[in-house]
């Protein structure tokens, strides 16, 4: 719950206390005494930031009432080129670094002293939210969520257990299920750019997605498949992450992935001075960089599942906590009750998804299973196309691709594994010709004699009337204590 969140957060900052009287102690020790800073170049700058308060207050109050971010940005440049077009190029650096004062002192003034938003919102409102579902016909499940100028387009895919991921880590080796992977290409934001592996951001955004997701997912015992879950930011103006948690949820339930109920996630916002704060329902991206506070939260109806919080100030209290995660909450039940109108619980598991079925077999079997060197379980793969996992309890897991092929490899694995029965027929193929008789296998693994005595014809030669590779009926009629069977023709033969 918020309130557990709450105290979770202020017990850390209390614990930490100690560790940082420690560093400063050292620091202290180390260095009594210390030099102030002081900006050799502040009256310049200040001067400067007068200059460009003039020239471009009204140009940037007005930019900054534009909801589109790429007319907003078209005309923020607008007033930044005419800022300095008639400037030595020297000069460029020192008053675009004043220009970006001037924006984040507008922003931050009105947002403190109107409570008016870059996009016109109010403070605690959600942008529009826009949700479709397995809209991708190829793949197990599916979601496109769009809130605002963020969308991400998310998808989940079955695996089986051998795809499940090996996480070699201090703690020794362990086997993972969940596999989310959070993909920002520059395109999202405008930009061109070199696609390459993923980098701090895109590694640390995917793992916030994946905490806040991962407690819902069932383990590999409830759900004998691997999951993984892809999310493609394809526009991004604040909080892709977040849009990551709502598409993923919304995904897996398109799957048929039994996870109990959505979970979504939203970013808050601090402006603050020395006096005044507010805190920003979902904010825009001009918001978190001209902001104090970016603070992620993700959960279900029923409490919070994860959390992210990056300060950039000093005097966050216990008040601003306790109102951003109010907030958060507020606009948490939003969201969830958008995606629940579209999809409040899992779909059946989709028919692209590979068929599963477990059984056991005796774990006196499981050898037989196996066979020389793998050659037995090697070869079921292969001629049914299927994954198939064994443990030397006797339990098996079959994957196919479809039901028919899983289930015909399960009767096969039942079948090596059964022992014959006294009176029961079974389809059999001549092995081998004998003078005394035919030994017949009519089992997997299994040989029996067929005496000459069973055959009622006239023939000279056995061959006469019985060949190798004949397809026969038998039924067993006696198995030796050595284990050997005796067989005669069935009755329908």
């Amino acid at each position: 719950s918020e309130d557990l969140m709450i105290g979770a957060i202020l017990f850390g900052h209390q614990e930490m206390k100690s560790v940082i009287k420690a560093i400063n102690d050292f620091a202290t020790e180390v260095l009594p005494e210390r030099k102030e800073h002081v900006n050799p170049n502040q009256a310049e700058e200040e001067k400067i930031y007068a200059e460009v308060t003039e020239k471009c207050s009204k140009g940037l109050t007005d930019a900054f009432t534009t909801i589109d971010k790429k007319e907003r940005v078209k005309k923020i440049n607008i007033v930044k080129d005419e800022l300095l077009a008639d400037l030595d190029e020297e000069l460029h650096n020192s008053y675009s670094k004043q220009f970006k004062e001037v924006e984040k002192h507008i922003v931050r003034e009105n947002i403190l002293a109107n409570q008016k938003r870059i996009d016109g919102r109010s403070l605690t409102e959600v942008r529009n939210i826009d949700i479709e579902t397995n809209f991708l016909p190829s793949v197990h499940g599916s979601a496109l969520f769009t809130r605002g100028e963020t969308q991400a387009i998310v998808t989940a895919t079955l695996g089986s257990g051998r795809d499940v991921q090996i996480v070699d880590s201090l703690a020794g080796e362990k086997k993972d299920n969940f596999m989310l992977h959070y993909n920002f290409p520059s395109y999202s934001v405008g930009e061109l750019g070199f696609p390459m592996g993923p980098k701090r951001r895109e590694i640390g955004h995917g793992a916030l997605a994946k905490r806040s997701l991962q407690f819902a997912v069932p383990s590999l015992e409830e759900f004998p498949y691997a999951i993984r879950v892809v999310s493609e930011i394809t526009e991004s103006n604040g909080s892709s992450s977040m849009a990551s948690v709502c598409g993923g949820s919304l995904a897996m339930m398109a799957a048929g992935i039994p996870i109990k109920e959505n979970i979504a996630g939203i970013a808050m916002g601090l402006v603050k001075d020395d006096t005044r704060y507010e805190v920003l329902t979902d904010i825009l991206g001009d918001e978190d960089h001209l902001g104090d506070m970016d603070f992620k939260v993700a959960g279900t109806k029923n409490g919070v599942s994860g959390l992210q919080m990056d300060i950039k100030i000093e005097g966050i209290n216990e008040e601003i906590l306790e109102k951003a995660l109010t907030q958060a909450k507020d606009a948490r039940m939003h969201i969830l009750g958008e995606m629940d109108k579209v999809l409040s619980k899992p779909n059946e598991l989709t028919g692209l998804a590979p068929y599963f079925c477990k059984f056991k077999v005796h774990k006196d079997k499981v050898k037989v299973v196996i066979g020389k060197g793998g050659s037995t379980i090697k070869g079921l793969q292969e001629e049914f196309g299927v994954t198939i996992e064994l443990q030397d309890s006797g339990e098996v897991n079959v994957f196919g691709e479809n039901k028919e092929v899983a289930e015909a490899a399960k009767a096969k694995i039942e079948l090596l594994c059964a022992e014959p029965e006294v009176g029961k027929d079974y389809d059999a193929v001549v092995a081998k010709i004998m003078e005394f008789g035919a030994f017949v296998t009519f089992m997997p693994g299994k040989d029996g004699l067929l005496h000459i005595s069973q055959f009622k014809q006239d023939f000279e030669q056995l061959t006469d009337v019985i060949n190798e590779g004949d397809e026969i009926r038998v039924k067993v009629t006696e198995i030796r204590r050595d284990g050997k069977v005796k067989l005669e023709f069935s009755d329908s033969e």
